[in-house]
C-alpha cells in the first residue's frame, strides 16, 4: 500500500474553516474615470486542515484574492468568513507567507521567528520556547543564531514559514513562497512543506503559477479564469498521501496537469487574440 488517502473534507455536512461568498472587487482609475473588475463572483469553501491551491493566467487576481482573504483589501461585494465569522481586517487567525522571505537582517533566525510574539508582548521565555519548536520543525536546528545573510534562499524561506507558524494561525496564506528559488531547491521545499503541514495541522491556501507544484501539494486545485478572476473549475487531486516527488512522473499526475493547463490555456489564447485585435484596430 503506497499511502492512505486523507478523508474527504469537502462534505457539505462539515463547516468550512474558510469561506468566500460571492467576492467581487472593483478598482476605480481616477485619471480615466473607469472601473476595473479584478474579481467577480468568487465562491470557495476550504475545510479544516485542507490544502488548496489557486492557479490561473497571469493577472487573474490570485494574489489579490489572497489579500482579500487576509483582510488587507476590502471586497467591493461579498464576504470572507473564518469559522463562520466575517473578516474585516487582518487578524491572528491568518498568517501570510510571502514570495520574499523579508527577514530582518539585523536579527538572528531565532529573533526573526519570535519577532511577532514580541509584538504581542509574549514573555521572553515562552517566545523563545515557541520559536525554537518551529525552528526545529522546519529543519533549522543549529542555525538559531545565524543571520539571514548566512543562510541559503531555501533556508530563509523556512525561517519565513516558521515565523508564520509560531503565531499559531488557523489558516496559512502562501503567496508563491518558492518562486525565487532554483528548480532543485523548489522541489525539495515542496516535499518539506508537506511534511511540515502534516505536523502543524494547518489549513493552507496556496497561490502559485506552477501547475505541477499545485497538484503535488494540494487536496484540490482551484483554477481561476482570466480577468476578472472567477472560479473556472475546481479539480480534486485523487492521489494518496504521503506523496513522493516521483509521483510527478506518473501518468495519473500528468492527466491532472493536462486538464488544468487546458483550462488555463483557453484564457491565455483568448487574451492573446484580444490583444491582436486591439493592435490591428490601432493600425488604421
Amino acid at each position: 500500500m503506497s499511502g492512505v488517502r486523507r478523508p474527504d473534507r469537502t462534505s457539505s455536512i462539515m463547516n468550512a474553516k474558510l469561506e468566500a461568498q460571492d467576492i467581487r472587487l472593483e478598482y476605480v482609475q481616477p485619471r480615466t474615470n473607469t472601473r476595473l473588475v479584478a474579481l467577480d463572483g468568487i465562491d470557495l469553501k476550504i475545510m479544516d486542515g485542507e490544502f488548496v491551491s489557486i492557479v490561473g493566467p497571469s493577472g487573474c487576481g490570485k494574489t489579490t484574492f489572497l489579500s482579500v482573504v487576509d483582510g488587507l483589501i476590502g471586497a467591493s461585494a461579498g464576504r470572507i468568513l473564518v469559522d463562520g465569522r466575517m473578516v474585516t481586517k487582518p487578524g491572528p487567525d491568518r498568517a501570510v507567507v510571502f514570495q520574499d522571505a523579508s527577514l530582518l537582517p539585523w536579527r538572528t533566525v531565532l529573533n526573526n521567528v519570535r519577532y511577532g510574539l514580541e509584538c504581542l508582548n509574549v514573555g521572553a521565555r515562552e517566545a523563545k520556547e515557541r520559536a525554537s519548536h518551529f525552528i526545529e520543525m522546519v529543519g533549522l536546528s543549529g542555525f538559531e543564531h545565524h543571520y539571514p545573510y548566512e543562510l541559503s534562499g531555501g533556508m530563509q524561506q523556512r525561517v519565513n514559514l516558521a515565523r508564520a507558524l509560531v503565531m499559531d494561525p488557523k489558516i496559512l496564506l502562501m503567496d508563491e513562497p518558492f518562486a525565487s528559488l532554483d528548480a532543485q531547491t523548489r522541489e525539495v521545499m515542496q516535499e518539506e512543506l508537506l511534511q511540515i503541514w502534516v505536523k502543524a495541522k494547518k489549513t493552507v491556501l496556496f497561490v502559485t503559477h506552477q501547475i505541477d507544484e499545485a497538484i503535488y501539494l494540494s487536496d484540490r486545485v482551484v483554477v481561476f479564469s482570466g480577468r476578472p478572476g472567477k472560479v473556472k473549475e475546481t479539480i480534486a487531486v485523487a492521489i494518496e498521501r504521503p506523496r513522493r516527488l516521483a509521483v510527478k512522473r506518473e501518468a495519473r499526475f500528468h492527466a491532472i496537469e493536462d486538464r488544468i493547463w487546458s483550462l488555463i490555456e483557453e484564457d491565455v489564447k483568448a487574451d492573446r487574440n484580444r490583444r491582436n485585435v486591439d493592435r490591428s484596430d490601432r493600425s488604421f
